[in-house]
């Protein structure tokens, strides 16, 4: 792989995780907005639902408007407009305030999680698209691993208002990066036909494409499980458990490892044996890590070394799901990359949206309910997964 492949990787990876890094960077001081604003622990949680949502809604804009207008003039509008949204979440004085900018957050860093898959699509096919979308997942997963460390730094010195400044600068270097380093991927010619119908046409046919929506389907329960562990564990770490806010970020920060480290065997492993071969053992493996998880849990065996241990397991097996998910979703609709790729990231975070307010009902503090949810996830996904692609595979070798 050449130096260009890497810069690419290592960019797009940059834009997708700024949106990311506004969530894995405040999870430590959680407990203290609350504390701070006056406001309980449910209602806190509420500005991770407000920005999961409009993340969540946003990309079925950006993904035509990109197919539309080229990849980089909306990556400029929702990168511009998440640096002002962080502006108003640290000047916020309640939680309702709070809660309203981080809706508009959401809007605005929805442009970096749909459009860099695009350009993937734009770039490569196969198990090429697979390595650099997997190098993403690597940059990406910084988030999660150096965000909560930084946060937890941030705060000690600053408090929680110092988290937005930090995403804020964090956002105007993605407007230079994006400025200086990364061309349009998506000429003048494939955008002349793009418009309002064709990207209404473009949505009918991918929500008839059971292929696409299966996969983006196995993908969505993947990312869910780990939206329900990232909603609950500030609450079970730090109340539960004990842990300091510099602990929990290292705890959160492991899983991270797991994922990235992992993942980076996607693109060798689908060489050898082929995308859909890989994603349906890594699925299954998930599953089960994280079913046994639950399990023993529930049977009393709760302690935090036990959970921690299970979930970087499971979630090891997780960075293999979601890059070979994508990439075979994205595989046919290269023409309508944009769209294909914000319904597909609509679809994820609709579906972690819903698991994350059922997982919230059920929480009573103590680890079990959330690892509860986790193992669902995961184990939908494998029924999924054996009920479609597993049954897809194994006509085509029996044929």
């Amino acid at each position: 792989m050449t130096a260009p492949f890497f810069r690419i990787a290592l960019i797009l990876g940059l834009l997708s995780a700024i949106g990311p890094f506004a969530i894995d960077m405040y999870l430590p001081a959680l407990p203290s907005i609350g504390q701070d604003l006056h406001a309980d622990n449910n209602v806190t949680q509420l500005t991770l639902l407000a920005f999961f949502i409009s993340f969540a809604l946003a990309q079925l804009v950006y993904g035509p408007l990109s197919d539309m207008w080229g990849r980089k003039l909306p990556l400029y509008l929702g990168i511009g407009l998440f640096a002002v949204a962080s502006i108003g979440c640290a000047l916020a004085t309640d939680i309702e305030t709070l809660i309203a900018f981080r809706f508009v957050q959401g809007i605005g860093g929805a442009a970096g999680m749909v459009i860099p898959r695009a350009i993937v699509r734009d770039m490569h096919t196969g198990v090429q698209a697979a390595r650099l979308m997997s190098l993403l997942m690597l940059v990406f997963s910084i988030s999660p691993i150096l965000a909560p460390l930084t946060g937890s730094a941030v705060i000690e010195f600053y408090g929680w208002r110092g988290v937005f400044w930090a995403v804020t600068i964090a956002a105007f270097i993605g407007l230079v990066l994006l400025a200086t380093q990364l061309d349009e991927t998506r000429s003048a010619t494939e955008r002349s036909g793009s418009g309002l119908k064709s990207a209404m046409a473009a949505y009918r046919l991918l929500l008839a494409d059971r292929n696409f929506l299966t996969l983006t389907f196995i993908g969505g329960l993947g990312i869910s499980s780990f939206l329900v562990y990232l909603a609950n564990s500030p609450f079970v770490l730090i109340q539960h458990y004990g842990l300091t806010p510099t602990q929990y970020s290292f705890a959160f920060s492991i899983n991270a490892v797991s994922f990235f480290a992992v993942s980076q065997a996607t693109g060798w492993l689908g060489e050898r044996f082929g995308l859909v071969r890989v994603m349906r053992i890594a699925v299954s493996a998930f599953a089960l890590a994280m079913v046994v998880m639950a399990v023993v849990m529930a049977a009393g065996f709760n302690q935090l070394p036990v959970l921690a241990t299970f979930l970087f397991i499971g979630y090891g097996f997780l960075g293999l799901v979601i890059p070979t998910s994508a990439v075979l979703a994205l595989e046919d609709h290269g023409e309508i990359a944009g769209t294909a790729s914000s319904l597909m990231g609509t679809l994820h975070f609709v579906i972690a949206a819903v698991a994350m307010v059922i997982s919230s009902v059920f929480f009573d503090g103590t680890a079990v309910p959330m690892a509860a949810g986790i193992a669902l996830c995961a184990f939908a996904a494998f029924v999924l997964t054996q009920a479609t692609i597993g049954r897809r595979a194994a006509v085509a070798a029996a044929e």
